[in-house]
């Protein structure tokens, strides 16, 4: 396995996630809650260290 580049910029409520091919996702957090464009999910973190995620399907 070798070493993976991954970068992430925040602007508010608004993350872009870029690998070192360039532009990989963009996902958008209010509070608990975010969705990715990628995995097309929901999650909403809940206390401690678990979180509940919703798929697309």
């Amino acid at each position: 396995m070798g070493i993976q580049y991954r970068s992430r910029k925040k602007f508010g409520p608004l993350i872009l996630n870029f690998t070192q091919r360039g532009f990989s996702s963009w996902s958008i957090k209010i509070g608990r809650w975010s969705w990715n464009s990628k995995a097309k999910a929901h999650r909403v973190d809940l206390p401690g260290p678990l979180s509940w995620k919703q798929d697309k399907s």
